[in-house]
């Protein structure tokens, strides 16, 4: 089944339909009263992006489920001519990004950022680690799968210490818990956020 649409606009403030649609489709899909608070969680995970997000543009969102598999989506639809013109995406300030690029949801929004400047042809911010990130020209994609894996990978070896703090982010944040994974696409001046939840 696929839920009603959601639509949102730039600079939106209220995004509280976005939960509400998600006990909507529990109730609807007979969801224990445990899983239907995970996919709530889920759903208020991704309300933590929205700032980030709609200061691109608008965009819709929307739950699909088949059986036992839920996917949560969001697709924005960015006004690049107007973000350069405030020169969002020339930003490149170090320290505002990683400051802003702590939890999960943090690097999730930074990701963002960084694919949006490489399918634009914009300057990088170098100082990021941009694991679970691929690009090709104006095609990138982040997944939480991927960043947990290579991260894993980094924390059990000889840059432990460096990774700790990264890590022990990971441990605690909900939506690395909760969901099966999270993936965003942008293509072109598209961005699109899926996370995926499947109940056993």
């Amino acid at each position: 089944m696929t839920s009603n649409i959601y639509n949102f606009t730039r600079n939106q403030k209220d995004f509280s339909a976005i939960p509400d649609e998600a006990e909507k489709v529990a109730k609807y899909t007979d969801l224990s009263p445990k899983e239907s608070m995970r996919l709530r969680l889920l759903a208020e995970e991704l309300i933590c992006m929205m700032p980030n997000l709609v200061s691109y543009g608008g965009g819709k969102f929307w739950i699909e489920s088949s059986g036992r598999d839920y996917e949560l989506h969001l697709d924005v639809k960015a006004n690049i001519p107007e973000l350069i013109d405030e020169e969002k995406l020339l930003s490149v300030s170090s320290d505002g990004r990683n400051a802003a690029a702590k939890g999960i949801i943090g690097k999730i929004c930074a990701a963002i950022d960084e694919m949006m400047r490489v399918s634009n042809a914009l300057p990088v911010d170098q100082s990021m680690n941009m694991y679970g990130m691929t690009a090709y020209g104006d095609y990138s994609d982040w997944s939480l799968c991927l960043y947990r894996d290579m991260l894993t990978q980094e924390y059990n070896g000889e840059r432990h210490d460096e990774f700790a703090e990264d890590w022990d982010e990971l441990e605690k944040s909900i939506i690395a818990n909760i969901a099966d994974d999270v993936k965003v696409w942008i293509r072109g001046e598209k961005i699109e956020i899926t996370v995926f939840k499947r109940f056993k």
